[in-house]
């Protein structure tokens, strides 16, 4: 787990530009929290801070504090995940038993690149829309339905359709 000061100061920081963004100071920031400026300077400093006091400083800004799950890790170029664990896996278990083709879903998910190739062979599985899939795919990655493209896909990609594909297969069948 990170630590508490490499949660806090991004947070913070994202925070704080939101009140620059309304033209707050610190002072007036603080003020519409609810809390003394002196609060928002030392928390400034600090390595961790109460919730409430954070819940404070989000609702005054009209926003909410919540729990995310961090979009995957990806190689230099961007075109794939730095690692195909088993925990990134499932979600792309879920996703592509998921029968969602919506490219917004789908990038929440990783590289588009990536999952544009997973779209493809999704493509040709039985029981999976061609045409939805294969529109899919040039949503998350233009051309990447042409077979050059593809076979530079399935050439490197982290994923083993072999491998995948009777996952998502077993999956719709307990599914259903």
């Amino acid at each position: 787990m990170a630590n508490a000061s490499a949660i806090l100061k991004p947070l913070l920081s994202e925070l704080t530009a939101r009140a620059r963004q309304r033209g707050w100071s610190d002072a007036a920031w603080a003020r519409h929290a609810g809390l003394p400026k002196e609060t928002l300077c030392r928390l400034r400093s600090r390595s961790n801070c109460d919730l409430n006091t954070l819940a404070g400083l989000a609702d005054s800004l009209g926003v909410i504090l919540s729990v995310v799950e961090p979009r995957p890790t990806l190689t230099p170029d961007g075109r794939w995940p730095a690692k195909v664990d088993r925990a990134y896996e499932a979600k792309l278990l879920d996703l592509a038993a998921s029968g969602s083709t919506d490219p917004e879903a789908w990038r929440q998910t990783g590289a588009p690149f990536f999952l544009a190739g997973l779209a493809v062979t999704l493509a040709s599985v039985t029981g999976f829309d061609r045409p939805r899939y294969l529109e899919l795919a040039d949503a998350l990655h233009a051309g990447v339905t042409e077979p050059a493209v593809f076979g530079r896909w399935l050439a490197a990609t982290p994923l083993q359709p072999a491998r995948f594909l009777p996952m998502v297969m077993a999956r719709l069948r307990h599914a259903a």
